[in-house]
């Protein structure tokens, strides 16, 4: 079976809006400066949409030498690659990882925009961060997605999952880095092993959702569709859509390119 790439997408910032991309590049970390960058808190604990919903109005892009935020009002804000110089170990989730941290002068304003302090870190080539060996037994690191290098989302599922909400949803709302134009809502599930562009992929665990999908473009929270998910899509990883997955190896991949299933 063999079914169409629609759109690539990658975060520089955990959290902040995607960049839609025509190709891009796979390294050790999953799609290349795909969530490298971050921010945490006093606690040196990462902020998501998940606490601060307001994150969402914001958009990151990369430059050439290091990552812009903008939106809602605030003055673009840039943190060059030679402002992270401080050492520092930021939880996420339940992983401890070695970053570097830019002063908290650069993020004064948006700490002053969100109500709390503040700062970017960014994780370089040579920090470690394990992907869970109980989907991945092999060495696999990951950059600051939830928890595995890639998402794959099916254009096929997200209209089965509208046509039972009262307004539809974007795909966004699933912030996938791969969107397969499938004929059949959720056969993602049954998928093991995919190739795209000569690359191959293991499909490794559902990917459950939380409150963000409930996020619109305003940065307000609703139930939708998360509601009508756990109508019919939980499981025992809980309200699922989309599926994780897991580079073999190093690669390109662009749209257009067909995924075909092993």
């Amino acid at each position: 079976m063999e079914y169409e790439i629609s759109e690539i997408l990658y975060y520089p910032v955990k959290s902040l809006g995607a960049v839609s991309v025509p190709e891009i590049t796979l390294d050790q970390f999953g799609i290349k400066n795909d969530r490298r960058f971050m921010l945490i808190d006093q606690n040196a604990k990462f902020v998501s949409q998940r606490e601060c919903p307001k994150l969402s109005l914001l958009f990151a892009s990369l430059e050439s030498g290091g990552v812009s935020v903008c939106g809602a009002g605030l003055s673009d804000l840039f943190f060059s690659y030679e402002s992270f110089i401080h050492d520092i170990d930021v939880q996420i989730w339940s992983d401890t990882v070695s970053v570097k941290c830019a002063d908290s002068c650069y993020t004064d304003e948006l700490s002053d925009w969100l109500g709390f302090s503040v700062q970017m870190v960014y994780m370089p080539e040579t920090a470690k961060r394990q992907v869970d060996r109980d989907y991945v037994k092999r060495d696999q690191n990951v950059s600051f997605a939830d928890a595995f290098p890639l998402l794959l989302a099916n254009t096929a599922s997200l209209n089965e999952l509208n046509g039972r909400l009262d307004h539809a949803v974007p795909m966004s709302r699933f912030r996938p880095n791969i969107v397969v134009t499938g004929n059949i809502a959720f056969q993602e599930d049954e998928w093991r092993h995919v190739i795209i562009g000569g690359v191959g992929f293991d499909i490794v665990k559902p990917c459950s959702r939380c409150g963000m999908t409930t996020i619109d473009e305003n940065g307000v929270i609703g139930k939708e569709p998360l509601k009508t998910l756990a109508s019919y899509r939980k499981n025992d990883f809980g309200v699922c859509f989309g599926q994780n997955m897991v580079h073999r190896s190093s690669g390109r991949i662009q749209v257009g390119d067909l995924l075909i299933v092993r």
